[in-house]
């Protein structure tokens, strides 16, 4: 079975979730070093003026060259309170929103000194939610390569997908905004199941061709 080893990030984006999908167990790195301009801290959404980055500040700022486990988050700035707004204002009126909203919100005001328990924290809330199933489990120490039977996206694993808007009739799934902006693909998971709910596991392996598309 194959195994999955990924930097940890927050609300990971539809791409993540098929290989979580296809693989029995997900190994997260907490010993590798943050990396500025990555998902690590990051994660993007669309809105009706097009594409949104929400960033979770850390201390020390991006320019760091600290493990992932000591990367501390600047709890001083309302990061939280603005992304739920953000999100609110967004997806008031998706279809899952008032069923998912709850948690989300509950979980957005949860108190987080470490990005990795942050990080952590949604891809549990993701998983519970959208039933692709996996053992999620963690290193501590780096390894540097793993062997056959492991895909490693930790060096791969970059944003610029988001970025490639197709026509809303190439969209795999009903997307907010997509009639004005176009279809943004590989989104935060956010946006997937907000929109598709219970059908985010069907969807996602169903369309495993048209998701690896999104990357070439």
């Amino acid at each position: 079975m194959i195994q999955l080893v990924s930097p940890l990030v927050p609300f990971p984006n539809v791409y993540w979730w098929m290989l979580a999908g296809e693989a029995g167990t997900v190994i997260v790195d907490l010993a590798e070093h943050f990396v500025k301009m990555s998902y690590r801290n990051r994660y993007y959404i669309t809105g009706a003026n097009g594409l949104i980055q929400l960033t979770v500040p850390l201390q020390q700022g991006r320019n760091q060259r600290t493990a992932m486990h000591d990367v501390r988050i600047d709890n001083k700035e309302r990061w939280q309170v603005q992304d739920w707004r953000t999100i609110f204002s967004v997806y008031g009126r998706a279809p899952y929103f008032e069923y998912y909203a709850p948690s989300l919100e509950q979980l957005l005001h949860s108190h987080f000194d470490k990005l990795v328990a942050f990080n952590e924290a949604t891809i549990r809330w993701a998983t519970e939610h959208t039933g692709v199933r996996f053992d999620l489990s963690t290193v501590d120490n780096y390894v540097g390569e793993y062997g056959d039977g492991v895909t490693d996206i930790r060096k791969t694993f970059k944003p610029g997908i988001e970025n490639n808007v197709l026509p809303e009739s190439d969209g795999l799934y009903y997307q907010l905004f997509a009639e004005r902006n176009g279809f943004y693909p590989n989104l935060s998971i956010i946006d997937l199941l907000f929109s598709e709910g219970p059908a985010v596991r069907t969807l996602i392996k169903e369309q495993q061709a048209a998701i690896r598309a999104w990357l070439l």
